[in-house]
């Protein structure tokens, strides 16, 4: 919209122009009373997109104070571009989530790809060179046509982008519900490397400092990105298919290389990326984090495209762009290395001493707002919460207790679910072996990593299962944690703490504020339980159709520490002649489990039981097992139970197992009890094993007929199969899915 076209700021509270934008009626007022005037059209673009749920979190700011934050290691919590954890000899791992659900779910090629775009730059933000991408997805059922082409598109999109730039993609999580049909999930994380020297933060400080710009220029996408994600999809999403982004890797990776120079200046005094609502939050968070303010130039912001309002420029989302505050006079310290990587540089800006942002276009003002109001004094809502009568009704129901005729046939069956099925038609299509530092790749419980040069590696992991969240939240949100915890010590290495991505529907619904308020609460006492921190991430709401609500899926992104490189520990046996164990026993627990969705076609009842006690001794001892080299593989046992994480332990080998099992055989074989492991042992380290592990029971060996064959305590095979055809039914399920016409 040209400057002619833009209505009146009288016109914009008649007309209510600021409800097109996203401003309540309240908001609007709110707006008015701070400037002590009406608005013009740019200042409403400007309270609208830093007030949206997306860049402020009004709805959800409140429950995040929960969260423990700090810690002996924490450098950077919460409130930068993304967290940061020291973990020796003067290095730090940065690392950060976020959700581009929204323009996915329009748009899914470009909404994955800017989405891993945006965390990267998260990340390089800070001063750090990005070291590994992970995600993590949610799709409906793949036997629906419209969800197979979001699925191949999104996992095309991450493909595309991460391959381009030269980042490993080396670990995540995809699964498949109903309840994702129309909506998507779709949380990029990133990770990186520092060195304490060149950690960077977000700040405009020093008045008449130069703001200047840096990276591709700005045009017409993603305007308003940040206010459609804060609504919910419905049948007129699709003609806001303009809000997406159009991502270019090849300019990042320009971008990135630049910035990993430009923080090496002594006179850089700040850096941001210019992510949700573009140059708006950047300038104002950057000058608000300070207590100063900003003036820009507009006619200086590079421009792709003629005659772009103010509010086009401050409302723009395009990609690949970072916004910089430097020592007055050293400009052209920027401009030199900007020009060897043949990125484009620009002075728009000056720091103030006020502590607001103005806003000059063709030598007017076009825009004066106190940076406060935008950045951290947006309105809080504490939105009514109402338990929902589902979750009284599934605490009562009585336990679901599955009649299973042929156990095989059932693994069988479990192993086919896409959500337990093997992800290998994902992960090939990502790169995970680029800057060969990749020492466990995808398919295993973490992604593990070796930090050149040193003795020590990063084991990286997303998890979360929502159909718990969706009986229990706070149990659920428990168990999202501490599943994490146990991929990242299965792979050898000590819990860091984590980020996470909170992904919801409606806050001002409330049943839906009630499980993100006892998600938050489940999550924080696992998070205090498991010394794991919470350095960052980010809340997506509204993910709803009109069919309902998404499950409540807080995703977790955990990174651990592999203090020496003989600690890496992976989920597949061995050796011929191990000895397998399992740590924790099996309870009849199905709520929410695969095989209750396999059989019953969805999911009630109560969500398995946590001890975060007993799940604490488990890992740390778990641990120490595995630094004692008493351990050959360990796999945690999550979704389809014991049959599942023993037949997933024999894929990719040749071995096989024989494993003995208690009376309850449908409960030994497939309930999801938690704080559970499959752990093998050579023979001769057992003794060293169970003195270490008190409640670890030997139930079998490690064998090279290439068959799993369960019995009973009575001598009676109840469950044999080939690995053959376990590894057909695993491998094979989503290629055929994605294939089909059905």
């Amino acid at each position: 919209m040209s400057l002619l076209l833009e209505p009146t700021p009288q016109q914009i509270k008649e007309e209510k122009v600021y409800q097109e934008m996203g401003l309540t009626d309240a908001e609007f007022t709110m707006a008015e009373e701070i400037l002590g005037r009406l608005p013009n059209y740019t200042e409403t673009g400007l309270f609208s997109v830093m007030w949206s749920e997306h860049c402020s979190y009004k709805h959800s700011k409140v429950l995040l104070k929960k969260f423990p934050v700090s810690g002996e290691k924490v450098l950077q919590g919460p409130g930068e571009g993304a967290g940061i954890i020291d973990i020796g000899d003067e290095q730090a791992v940065v690392f950060k989530i976020e959700s581009h659900n929204h323009p996915s779910a329009i748009e899914p090629y470009q909404g994955a790809a800017t989405g891993v775009g945006g965390i990267l730059r998260d990340v390089f933000s800070m001063g750090a060179r990005p070291v590994a991408l992970l995600n993590s997805l949610r799709f409906g059922e793949l036997n629906n046509p419209r969800v197979r082409y979001l699925f191949e598109e999104v996992v095309a999109g991450i493909a595309g982008y991460g391959n381009c730039i030269g980042v490993p993609t080396v670990g995540g999580e995809v699964q498949f519900d109903p309840c994702y049909e129309g909506n998507p999930l779709v949380n990029a994380m990133c990770v990186g490397l520092i060195d304490h020297k060149d950690i960077q933060k977000g700040r405009a400080s020093g008045a008449g400092n130069t703001v200047m710009y840096v990276g591709a220029s700005t045009g017409k996408d993603g305007i308003h990105g940040a206010t459609f994600a804060s609504e919910e999809l419905s049948d007129e999403s699709e003609s806001k298919r303009p809000s997406v982004q159009v991502g270019d890797p090849f300019m990042e990776k320009l971008l990135l290389e630049a910035c990993l120079e430009l923080v090496q200046l002594d006179s850089l005094v700040g850096i941001q990326d210019m992510g949700a609502a573009g140059l708006t939050s950047s300038s104002a968070e950057m000058a608000s984090k300070a207590g100063s303010g900003i003036e820009m130039d507009l006619d200086t912001v590079p421009q792709r495209e003629k005659g772009m309002s103010p509010y086009e420029m401050m409302l723009s989302e395009s990609q690949e762009r970072m916004l910089l505050v430097v020592e007055k006079g050293s400009e052209h310290e920027v401009k030199e290395i900007c020009d060897r990587w043949g990125l484009l540089s620009a002075e728009v800006g000056t720091v103030l001493e006020e502590k607001r942002l103005r806003l000059l276009h063709e030598g007017k003002l076009v825009a004066d707002v106190p940076v406060d109001a935008l950045a951290e004094e947006a309105p809080v809502y504490h939105p009514p919460s109402s338990e929902p009568a589902l979750f009284a009704q599934n605490q009562v129901e009585k336990p679901f207790v599955p009649e299973i005729d042929d156990y095989a046939a059932t693994l069988h069956s479990l192993l086919s679910q896409p959500t337990i099925a093997s992800k290998e038609w994902v992960f090939d299509q990502y790169d995970y072996q680029v800057r060969t530092n990749t020492v466990v790749h995808p398919g295993s419980d973490a992604a593990v990593l070796r930090v050149r040069g040193k003795n020590k590696a990063l084991a990286m992991t997303t998890d979360c299962n929502s159909r718990y969240l969706y009986l229990d939240p706070e149990t659920g949100g428990k168990i999202a944690v501490a599943e994490a915890a146990r991929n990242i010590v299965c792979s050898g290495a000590v819990p860091l703490g984590l980020t996470d991505c909170l992904n919801y529907g409606s806050p001002e619904k409330p049943e839906i504020f009630w499980q993100l308020e006892k998600s938050t609460d489940g999550m924080s006492e696992a998070c205090r339980a498991l010394a794991a921190p919470v350095i960052g991430g980010n809340v997506s709401l509204y993910n709803e159709t009109q069919k309902g609500a998404v499950y409540p899926t807080p995703v977790v992104g955990m990174v651990g520490l592999v203090e020496d490189l003989e600690h890496i520990t992976t989920q597949a046996f061995k050796n011929k002649g191990d000895r397998i164990y399992v740590i924790g026993k099996a309870q009849a627990e199905f709520g929410g489990s695969e095989l209750q969705k396999l059989l019953q076609g969805n999911i009630s009842g109560k969500a398995p039981v946590l001890d975060l006690e007993v799940e604490k001794q488990r890992l740390e001892q778990l641990l120490a097992a595995i630094r004692e080299g008493c351990t050959a593989s360990a796999h945690d046992l999550a979704e389809g139970g014991l049959a599942v994480a023993a037949s997933e332990s024999l894929m990719g080998t040749s071995l096989g197992a024989q494993i003995t099992i208690g009376p309850e055989t449908a409960a030994e074989l497939f309930s999801e009890t938690q704080s559970r492991f499959l752990v093998s042992v050579p023979e001769a380290q057992s003794d060293a094993f169970e003195a270490i592990v008190k409640d670890a029971e030997h139930i079998g060996t490690v064998t090279d007929d290439k068959q799993l064959v369960i019995q009973n305590t009575s001598g009676e095979t109840v469950l044999q199969a080939a690995l053959e055809t376990l590894e057909s039914a695993w491998k094979g399920a989503i290629p055929c899915l994605v294939k089909s016409k059905a």
